[in-house]
């Protein structure tokens, strides 16, 4: 009787035993993204207490910290009228030794030209509240993966985070093919699709038309409940500590309905 073998994608080696700390780009430092980086401060402290190099971080927004902002995200009052990157990237730094970087500007086509070393990362993670940002996103990934001139910080992983008031979903794709090892017992995937490739359609959908910036928590708070982001970013942060300490993954993500407390896990396929 033949059995079809489980689908599993593994870990890009370069991953599992670095020289040097993996390079991260996390784009958005709102709801979503100020979590996020907390998450890969902690991943960093556990990595590095297991004997890998670490992450090296670069936190990347261009918006300013305002009254809306705080108590949903990781802002206090002392802090409005700093940009939100800085302030993050600051607090992280102090807390926890590391020498991690921000930049007060959006991760976008225009910034290429000036700042094409710098957007060049192992791992992007995109926090981002709109569709058409990561279109752009998936763009520029294929053009720094087909411009790539040298081996290190070849751009490897994209996890995507989004949401809307109590629904989300995060998504993990490969930037091109990982070269993946013989396995007798796994069916190997090299390729995980882009999340605008696969859900294009579906995010075009689900775009609202309102994109202006909340004036108040309260009114943030009919935008996103006070707990999805921090829940997405739990489940998600914990795929991508998969990839590190499993070095393989039968799952690519998940969809999340919090008001009534139902995941859906996306497999590699």
């Amino acid at each position: 009787m033949h059995t079809e073998k489980p689908k599993i994608h593994f870990t890009d080696n370069d991953l599992i035993s670095p020289t040097n700390p993996i390079t991260v780009n996390l784009i958005g430092a709102g709801g979503t993204g100020s979590k996020v980086l907390t998450a890969l401060m902690e991943m960093n402290h556990s990595l590095m207490a297991l004997g890998h190099a670490g992450l090296s971080v670069c936190l990347w927004d261009d918006d300013r910290i305002t009254a809306a902002n705080i108590g949903r995200q990781r802002f206090a009052e002392s802090e409005k009228g700093l940009y939100k990157s800085v302030a993050l990237i600051n607090r992280v730094n102090r807390f926890s030794g590391t020498n991690w970087k921000a930049q007060t500007l959006k991760f976008e086509k225009d910034s290429l030209t000036r700042y094409a070393e710098e957007m060049r990362a192992v791992i992007y993670i995109s926090c981002v509240d709109s569709v058409q940002s990561r279109f752009e996103i998936a763009d520029i990934l294929r053009g720094l993966h087909s411009n790539q001139r040298y081996y290190r910080d070849s751009p490897k992983y994209w996890l995507d985070f989004g949401n809307s008031q109590y629904t989300g979903q995060v998504i993990l794709s490969t930037i091109g093919e990982i070269r993946q090892p013989d396995s007798k017992k796994y069916q190997t995937v090299a390729n995980l699709p882009f999340i605008t490739e696969e859900y294009g359609e579906l995010l075009k959908q689900s775009e609202t038309s309102d994109t202006t910036p909340s004036c108040s928590l309260a009114e943030a708070l009919e935008k996103q409940d006070l707990f999805i982001n921090a829940s997405l970013t739990q489940m998600g942060c914990s795929l991508l500590w998969g990839l590190f300490r499993n070095g393989m993954t039968p799952y690519r993500g998940f969809f999340l309905n919090l008001k009534d407390f139902r995941s859906q896990p996306v497999l590699v396929d």
